[in-house]
């Protein structure tokens, strides 16, 4: 593969552009703003995302979404609430058997649709994949070791493209479960504000490792009602993804939580940020009741974020649930 397009030029879509450019690849960097297309241009860093990172000279901005044309396949790395809008968008430019990887995490609003599915729905019949896994933009730029997976139905795509944005220091696991990394993907961002949301109550490490053990059991419960493989969630997409999440306020989801804790309100909490898990909470409990799935820590977060519980109150009603096997 010789040409790679990335949809976005936020702090992620940026520090996987460099990732592509330095496997050797030419890399077409879109974004929205023609303003921001000029600036990278010019001064090759992201100064407001990403400061003191250069650019990789093999990387191109732009913000004609045509320049996309001519790749083998296109990263969209934009929030999940406007994979709909970016997928169609994409659709009117890209040849239908162009391979879109999806790198947000989350569940479409609106639908409660997954966000392949979403991508599958507007553009029927050409390959989708997933990018997911324990990653922060700021360390994959800086070039720190990172270990992510890519899932694809089509094995040899999914080979192809993990090769293709493998590295020195970026290594791309694939599989075929393709469900199962999406929601590893989806679902540890609401399991990440309810750890935020210990810490900053000053609940304690115990507590901080129950709810990712049992936010854990959550996962792999919805995996499993919906077409993941165990396996799968065990990996980097699930289980590595949930630790890092759940471990760190440098991530949004936690710091998100992290605030609650602390007795701000969520619109407080977000300070004008986009945070996925709160955005994804509501989809995920209602698809989890839809199939009978237990998650009470998600419906915990829910509660909390539509206001119909205090966190007091949430870890309350988790500290006396009925006494049950483990298992």
């Amino acid at each position: 593969m010789g040409t790679i397009g990335i949809a976005g030029a936020g702090a992620w879509g940026t520090a996987l552009a460099n990732v592509a450019g330095l496997g050797g690849h030419d890399v077409i960097l879109w974004t929205r703003s023609p303003e921001q297309a000029k600036t990278l241009a010019a001064t090759r860093i992201n100064e407001r995302l990403l400061p003191g990172i250069l650019l990789h000279d093999r990387i191109r901005p732009t913000s004609d979404l045509h320049d996309l044309v001519a790749t083998d396949f296109v990263l969209l790395v934009t929030p999940a609430q406007t994979t709909r809008e970016m997928t169609a968008a994409l659709a009117t430019v890209l040849p239908r058997e162009t391979a879109l990887v999806l790198c947000a995490k989350g569940i479409e609003r609106e639908t409660g649709m997954l966000l392949t599915d979403v991508a599958e729905d507007v553009r029927p019949g050409s390959p989708v994949a997933a990018l997911s896994g324990p990653s922060f933009a700021d360390d994959v730029a800086r070039g720190l070791p990172t270990a992510v997976t890519l899932a694809c139905r089509n094995p040899a795509l999914a080979e192809d493209i993990a090769t293709a944005l493998s590295g020195p220091t970026f290594r791309v696991y694939h599989r075929t479960d393709l469900r199962g990394v999406e929601i590893g993907g989806a679902a540890k961002n609401v399991l990440a504000i309810a750890c935020g949301a210990v810490a900053g109550r000053g609940l304690g490490e115990s507590a901080k490792a129950a709810l990712i053990a049992r936010g854990f059991a959550e996962l792999l419960r919805f995996a499993r009602a919906y077409g993941g493989e165990a396996e799968t969630l065990m990996g980097l997409s699930g289980l590595g993804d949930l630790v890092l999440t759940c471990s760190t306020a440098q991530s949004r989801n936690f710091a998100f939580g992290q605030r609650l804790g602390e007795g701000l309100s969520p619109e407080e909490a977000a300070g004008g940020k986009l945070v996925e898990g709160a955005t994804t909470a509501r989809a995920l409990v209602a698809l989890a009741r839809a199939r009978g799935v237990d998650m009470p820590i998600a419906e915990a977060v829910e509660r909390v974020l539509s206001g119909t519980s205090t966190i007091d109150q949430a870890v309350d009603a988790l500290m006396n649930r009925p006494i049950k096997s483990e298992h």
